[in-house]
């Protein structure tokens, strides 16, 4: 690894703008981006994949590859991505930093308690909790309805029997009440946090964010709680830009970590910005499949930030074609020319759901040693039937070098194609209208049910003024709809709405569908059980 200094000046970033989290780790200041502002945006290229499947994509692998690869031929690129999660690191899918020659550095502080965004951010989350509560038993002046209270408890680990507790017990210990946890990742703070443009919008946000409600059915905000000044100073260090390196000394910009199929999955505002000053071309991602990661991406992420995404990177593998074809993930690595056709319309709809916002794309095949020559050359075919050029990605095995044809052909779209971004639905529609048409013209199906408690809380929702806001889809990643097994390009579905929830801070409504919920479990064998330190005390098993 190269010293963070010497990473930043690479991009001209002075070392009074950078604080220093030892050697190669630092924070960016906010007053960078003020210096910069006159200075024309580079191009931002997202990328996403088809549909997750369990043998793994490597979305973050081919962003951070990509920009390795851009940099090869002589673009100066930096990459923006979002920061891992404890609980997926201990839990099923291990490590979020890439692999190999195609990976953040340094890997395992990024992957655990790396500058300690995600423990402000819980603190302050936490802490409003605690206020609340507090509220309550000083004498609830606002007169909070203790049965309405919607602010849980966070904390960045995986654990399902925190998913509903009972707070309050034993004598002296406030009102007994109904409570719960969510994972730090889907809480409305990170969310908040990701989509602020400085600390005053910090704040705003915060102050918005609706907490309870009271007897007589009024809304209180944190700002009413009186938590917000203090979450905003737990926050002041977490709201900075970590910056850290590729394997291959490429500036990373690593700030934020709302999932995707839960909350908008997408890293900060702040740091998509920043970088956009420093580069020539600002490589990013969105959690999961394009039906979640992408859509938010351009519908709520750009929306706000006024962002204009100028061409986008479709992630695919032989094995999650065939996965998606209907083969068990024990006969993946044998060639079926069959499974991988059909494997082939998830990713064509992906392809035409990324169109459909006027952005043009490419497909990146992430490519394994064991992949059969004819099926990689099958998928290009395909590709080139629709109307979409395909590159062979091998970052994984040779860094940005194995990447410079994929960085070649999206330098050539860049220049040759124009983004005519536009969100899906305009901000007019009533809630209900834009589920349906994400639901219809995203995922295909055939409409929606709701049920009688998120009818009424849409109803409640644009009575309150809510109306207007994008909708954020809590769906199983695995599946276009709402069922995980249903997998391809599945039709003729309903999708099942039963809850609706508010995020005024972050500006977005949630949609509950099917049995998603925002504190995930352990698998039966967690990733903590194969993670240790070896001899010499270094971190072994995490990546």
């Amino acid at each position: 690894m190269k010293p963070i200094l010497e990473v930043a000046e690479s991009f001209g970033i002075a070392e009074k703008y950078l604080d220093m989290y030892g050697r190669y780790k630092g924070k960016l200041d906010l007053s960078l981006r003020q210096d910069l502002e006159k200075r024309p945006d580079g191009k931002l290229v997202l990328v996403t994949a088809m549909n997750p499947t369990p043998a793994g994509e490597g979305k973050t692998l081919t962003t951070i590859g990509l920009a390795q690869s851009l940099n090869a031929i002589g673009v100066p690129t930096i990459a923006a991505l979002r920061e891992p999660s404890l609980g997926p690191c201990f839990g099923m899918k291990g490590g979020a930093t890439g692999s190999n020659k195609a990976q953040l550095m340094p890997s395992e502080d990024i992957n655990l308690h790396f500058t300690g965004d995600l423990h402000a951010i819980t603190s302050a989350h936490n802490l409003l909790a605690a206020m609340i509560d507090n509220h309550i038993f000083q004498g609830n002046a606002l007169q909070i309805d203790a049965n309405r209270i919607l602010w849980k408890r966070a904390m960045d680990m995986n654990d399902r029997s925190l998913r509903q507790i009972v707070v309050g017990l034993g004598e002296g210990n406030g009102n007994v009440h109904e409570s719960g946890f969510m994972i730090t990742t889907a809480s409305e703070v990170m969310a908040v946090l990701c989509l602020s443009e400085n600390r005053q919008d910090l704040r705003e946000r915060l102050g918005r964010m609706v907490v309870a409600f009271t007897m007589s059915d009024e809304a209180v905000t944190a700002e009413q709680i009186g938590a917000v000044d203090a979450m905003t100073v737990l926050l002041k260090e977490a709201l900075k830009p970590n910056l850290v390196q590729t394997a291959e000394g490429t500036p990373a910009i690593v700030h934020g970590g709302p999932f995707a199929n839960i909350a908008h999955g997408c890293s900060s505002v702040i740091g998509t910005k920043t970088a956009l000053k420093l580069a020539d071309i600002v490589v990013t991602e969105a959690g999961f499949g394009a039906d979640l990661g992408a859509e938010k991406f351009f519908d709520i992420k750009c929306r706000q930030a006024g962002l204009k995404p100028d061409a986008a990177v479709l992630v695919v593998t032989v094995k999650a074609l065939k996965y998606n074809g209907g083969v068990v993930k024990t006969e993946l690595d044998r060639p079926n020319m069959e499974a991988l056709q059909k494997g082939m319309l998830n990713a064509a709809r992906h392809l035409e759901n990324i169109r459909k916002f006027g952005v043009p794309v490419m497909v990146a095949i992430n490519h394994f040693a064991n992949d059969a020559e004819e099926e990689v050359s099958f998928i290009m075919e395909e590709c080139r039937q629709l109307g979409v050029q395909a590159e062979i990605s091998d970052v994984w095995a040779n860094g940005g070098r194995g990447g410079e044809q994929m960085a070649k052909t999206l330098r050539d779209m860049l220049q040759r194609e124009d983004s005519c971004f536009s969100p899906l639905y305009p901000d007019g529609l009533d809630i209900k209208a834009k589920i349906e048409i994400i639901v219809k013209e995203i995922y295909r199906g055939d409409g929606i049910k709701l049920t009688l408690k998120a009818e009424t809380k849409i109803r409640d929702l644009e009575h309150q003024g809510f109306g207007h806001l994008p909708v954020c889809m809590a769906k199983t990643p695995y599946s276009f709809s709402d069922q995980g097994k249903l997998l391809g390009a599945p039709q003729d579905f309903t999708v099942q709405v039963r809850d609706v929830t508010l995020s005024a801070g972050a500006g977005f409504v949630v949609v509950h569908t099917g049995n998603v919920v925002t504190m995930p479990g352990l698998p039966e064998v967690p990733a903590a059980e194969r993670i240790h330190l070896n001899e010499q005390g270094e971190v072994a098993g995490l990546l």
